[in-house]
């Protein structure tokens, strides 16, 4: 399936998906795989813990965020792929962030884990049928399908990606 084939792009998560090219979903998460290896880590790691506003977080934050985020939306396509009809629960990303100390994680360990992580979210969306990947489900954010949560992580990972480009790295000076 396309992203242009996508029945209506659910309200919050539409930033993440149109940041994606019009590609089948399977090579959409194969993109975000390329991307990531990609990834500029001696600029990464030369950031150490700089945020670029008060409160704002670390690159290892963000990059253990993106690994709990595509957990729960993991979980969450495979939910709704199994027709679970109930609600999925919301998660506390900033909770989330103070309790894992990424901080004291080296960046080549975030990354690899990330990759990894893409990798098992891309053998999953694999398995699924097209009946599978238009199955629909509740969360927080309201109702959307197991083909939105495809697009939602790669898109999810350019828009992280995009901020570290425009705010982390002019850090570095």
């Amino acid at each position: 399936m396309l992203r242009s084939e996508l029945k209506i792009l659910p309200a919050y998560f539409d930033k993440y998906i149109n940041l994606c090219d019009d590609a089948d979903i399977v090579e959409a998460i194969q993109t975000s795989i390329t991307e990531l290896k990609q990834a500029p880590v001696k600029d990464w790691e030369a950031l150490g813990n700089k945020v670029y506003a008060p409160g704002k977080w670390t690159i290892p934050d963000i990059l253990q965020h993106l690994i709990d985020t595509e957990r729960v939306f993991c979980y969450r396509a495979l939910c709704f792929a199994r027709k679970d009809k109930q609600t999925m629960i919301g998660m506390d990303e900033n909770s989330y962030a103070l309790e894992a100390c990424a901080s004291n994680r080296g960046i080549l360990s975030l990354i690899e884990e990330l990759i990894i992580s893409h990798q098992s979210f891309l053998l999953m969306y694999k398995s699924f049928t097209p009946h599978m990947l238009g199955q629909e489900g509740h969360g927080f954010a309201g109702k959307y399908s197991v083909a939105d949560i495809g697009f939602i992580m790669p898109g999810h990972q350019r828009w992280h990606f995009k901020t570290i480009r425009e705010k982390y790295l002019p850090l570095l000076g």
